[in-house]
């Protein structure tokens, strides 16, 4: 009996690391605007999340899912960001625009914050690792159920007006967002690493 189990543990960790090779971060170009994501997908992926390891259980992550017209109030804030970073003589209608139009290139666009009271017991470090691990479960997840994803930052995205949308205040932050989408056809974003040996010092 042992074996047999311990041969199927095998086996799904392999499976899980062929997951975690196979996963790509797509580009917006590699994203179908228009095909659904079904909110049920979406819940699974946000219940991945929910169980990143986390230090003293805090919980700190928090999320916002932006579907359907809801994305035209991201573009807005994201628009208002481009023209207060922007100064005078390097403002560009057409750019302003395409921030505006942004979160409409992909179907889903879900905020990727961390909640901090003010009066905290573990580090900021230690939260910040534990929601990106959760942004990674839900990356992971879309990649098993033939979403492509990526998670964007950037000092429009990560602005205090995109944040205020989000309901986050100081010093709880917002580190981005994921946006999710079936593949575009022909899209197959590839990528490498080198040898793990590279990067490993064995001590016996």
């Amino acid at each position: 009996m042992w074996q047999v189990e311990t041969s199927v543990q095998a086996a799904s960790a392999q499976q899980l690391l062929e997951l975690i090779r196979g996963r790509r971060t797509h580009s917006p170009k590699e994203i179908s605007p228009t095909a659904p994501v079904a909110l049920e997908d979406i819940k699974l992926m946000l219940e991945a999340a929910r169980w990143a390891p986390n230090h003293g259980l805090t919980e700190p992550w928090r999320f916002t899912v932006f579907m359907g017209e809801s994305r035209r109030l991201l573009g807005e804030r994201f628009a208002e960001a481009y023209r207060l970073l922007t100064p005078a003589d390097k403002y560009d209608p057409q750019a302003e625009q395409f921030q505006r139009q942004r979160p409409l290139a992909a179907p889903v666009w879900i905020s990727i914050g961390m909640f901090r009271s003010g009066d905290d017991r573990m580090p900021e470090w230690e939260d910040l690792a534990s929601v990106s691990i959760a942004a990674q479960h839900i990356m992971l997840v879309a990649h098993s159920l033939g979403y492509g994803s990526k998670w964007v930052t950037g000092e429009i995205p990560l602005h205090d007006r995109v944040r205020d949308l989000v309901g986050l205040q100081p010093p709880s932050r917002l580190l981005g967002f994921v946006f999710v989408g079936r593949p575009a056809e022909g899209a197959k974003p590839t990528s490498s690493r080198s040898p793990i040996e590279d990067k490993v010092v064995w001590l016996t």
